[in-house]
C-alpha cells in the first residue's frame, strides 16, 4: 500500500471537469513537483491523456508498473497547482519545468 503524500481530506477541487491522468510515485508519494509532462491521444473514454514526471525517474523506474499510478487529474493539481495553466493544451504536446519557477516551456515531446 503506498503512504500519499497527500491524504483524501488535502485534496480541494481545483479542477471540476474529472479526468484521468497518470503520475509517478515521485510526485504523488514522494511529493516532488511535476517537471515533466506530456499528452497523449487519450487511450479510453475518461482519459485526459496527461501523463506526468518529476523528471527525476530513469528509464527503470518508470518501466515498473508500482512506480506509477492513474488518478484524476484534480488530484495532481493538487499536488502542483502550476500544471493548471497548461491542462487545455492539445495531445502531442510536451512541456517541462524552467528551473526554479512555476511556469513550463514546451519540449519536443520524443525527447
Amino acid at each position: 500500500m503506498k503512504n500519499f503524500k497527500l491524504r483524501a481530506d488535502q485534496i480541494a477541487t481545483l479542477i471540476e471537469k474529472p479526468g484521468a491522468a497518470t503520475a509517478t510515485d515521485m510526485i504523488t508519494v514522494e511529493g516532488r513537483d511535476v517537471g515533466y509532462m506530456y499528452r497523449e491521444k487519450a487511450l479510453a473514454q475518461g482519459d485526459t491523456g496527461w501523463r506526468f514526471f518529476s523528471g527525476d525517474e530513469d528509464e527503470n523506474y518508470i518501466k515498473n508498473n508500482d512506480n506509477t499510478g492513474i488518478y484524476n487529474i484534480n488530484t495532481i493539481a493538487n499536488y502542483d497547482p502550476s500544471i493548471m495553466a497548461y491542462l487545455n493544451e492539445p495531445p502531442g504536446s510536451a512541456w517541462e519545468r524552467i528551473p526554479g519557477t512555476n511556469k513550463f516551456e514546451r519540449v519536443d515531446q520524443n525527447r
